[in-house]
């Protein structure tokens, strides 16, 4: 069915929306997806974005910017899944490509701690929310929280999310087998495996075909945080001799503090390496693959459903994936609620969550401004 102009528009509306906001990394993302396409929009229902959360954090890739995806695809189609994977990335993209040209030409970043150090507190309210509506959802049993109390564990003691994600599965999928194996209208699936394969790093001359299968290959096999991003790179750029690490680490650092995906730090870099160009490619590789994973994946997640052994997956791997975010929200509040100006901005960003119908967008935009008035203290 062709989508209709006011469904585009609508993804288009959202995910540029957010792409604006949406500071704080792939928790927050999610949370505040969460909050616009379920909460306010209804495009879809909570378990069903469960389901997504879910498959997203088994493929490479940026989780959040995948998960726009799919949710223009299930709002629009096809074309839907396009215009919302570019309208979330294309503002961090701009902002990041003028943060390159600045640092090119005056060898410095400007001065964001303030905001962010105010953005950090608020948005873990935020992430509260969304885990307590998914939870709720996820939690359909008590062998399915046990399940996710291990994950939990598990992920703050530092084991792989992937790992962690995928052994849930597994034994869900053992669990609730051997639990029901007595009915006899369980089918038998063949599994389906997604290989990422990668190019051999032999290229040391820095071009702008080179940086495009460079930063192609980081998003055809990146999982994980922003620190497996610099991990990757790391090994990609200052082993090749291309950046120097400082100039890696400031390069992350513009992805951390810039909204929307992390990844914009693509743009930076390549903008560094070969110019304009340069920031183009960079983009365009690190972020194709993510567009080409979900157009495969999204059309088999009702199939999936469909079959009692891949739905005790699912079942399973969404338990884990609300774990995954507790375990990040945990870290997150260690972290960051260091001293009395961060305690009193993560309340604030507690009332207006919890105590309030307030936008989400908000509750970040008032945590920067305090940010910012009380690190002046």
């Amino acid at each position: 069915m062709k989508p209709s102009n006011s469904n585009l528009e609508d993804v288009a509306k959202v995910f540029f929306k957010l792409g604006c906001f949406a500071f704080g990394g792939p928790a927050v993302h999610i949370a505040m997806m969460e909050d616009e396409v379920v909460t306010k929009r209804q495009w879809m229902t909570r378990d069903y974005f469960l389901d997504l959360i879910g498959t997203t954090n088994l493929i490479p890739g940026p989780n959040s910017t995948e998960m726009t995806m799919h949710c223009g695809y299930e709002r629009a189609g096809k074309m839907g899944l396009f215009v919302a994977g570019v309208c979330f990335i294309f503002p961090a993209i701009f902002i990041t490509g003028i943060l390159a040209y600045l640092y090119a030409t005056y060898g410095t970043l400007p001065e964001v701690e303030p905001f962010i150090f105010g953005i950090k507190p608020a948005v873990l309210a935020i992430i509260a929310s969304a885990i307590v509506k998914l939870g709720k959802k996820a939690l359909k049993g008590w062998e399915l929280g046990v399940l996710g109390v291990l994950v939990f564990v598990a992920s703050i003691l530092g084991v792989n999310e992937i790992l962690a994600l995928l052994s849930a599965g597994v034994v869900g999928i053992c669990y609730f087998y051997f639990k029901f194996r007595q009915s006899s209208d369980i089918k038998s699936v063949s599994p389906i495996f997604l290989l990422s394969t990668g190019l051999f790093s032999t290229i040391l001359k820095v071009t702008t075909v080179n940086v495009f299968w460079t930063f192609l290959k980081v998003g055809a096999v990146l999982y994980g945080s922003g620190y497996v991003l610099f991990a990757y790179l790391d090994t990609e750029l200052v082993s090749r001799g291309w950046l120097t690490r400082p100039e890696l680490i400031d390069a992350i650092a513009v992805g951390q503090f810039t909204p929307g995906p992390v990844l914009s730090t693509a743009t930076f870099i390549g903008y560094q390496l070969t110019g304009f160009w340069g920031a183009l490619a960079a983009s365009a590789g690190v972020f194709l693959p993510s567009f080409l994973f979900v157009l495969l994946l999204n059309p088999l997640i009702p199939r999936m459903r469909q079959s009692k052994i891949l739905r005790y997956f699912l079942d399973s791997v969404n338990i884990a994936a609300v774990a995954v975010m507790l375990a990040v929200l945990f870290i997150m509040a260690k972290d960051t609620l260091i001293d009395w100006r961060a305690i009193v901005i993560a309340v604030v960003g507690a009332y207006l969550t919890f105590g309030t119908k307030i936008n989400v967008i908000w509750t970040v935009a008032i945590g920067a401004i305090l940010g910012y008035l009380l690190f002046l203290f």
